[in-house]
């Protein structure tokens, strides 16, 4: 999978848009008892998220791979631009 965006939410959860359309749900919040993703609980610091196609990255320097995203995202929309031209 690659991501197309990323987008932080409430609740530390982001909201994913992968490269083929479908747009997911991910929910950070059971890393953040990892001492890599500490810095996180801080939201301000969640905020901070970046997309760099194949992960996702903070200036903390915790990251996560498309691959570890795509194995637990929960899929709400198949296709996103499929939807849109409906």
């Amino acid at each position: 999978m690659k991501i197309a965006e990323v987008h932080p939410q409430p609740d530390w959860v982001l909201s994913i848009v992968a490269e083929d359309g479908r747009v997911g749900i991910f929910d950070v919040a059971p890393y953040l008892e990892f001492e890599a993703f500490e810095a996180l609980r801080d939201h301000a610091e969640f905020l901070k998220v970046s997309n760099g196609g194949y992960f996702i990255e903070w200036e903390c320097g915790a990251d996560l791979s498309a691959d570890t995203i795509e194995a637990r995202w929960r899929v709400v929309e198949e296709d996103a631009a499929k939807v849109s031209a409906n």
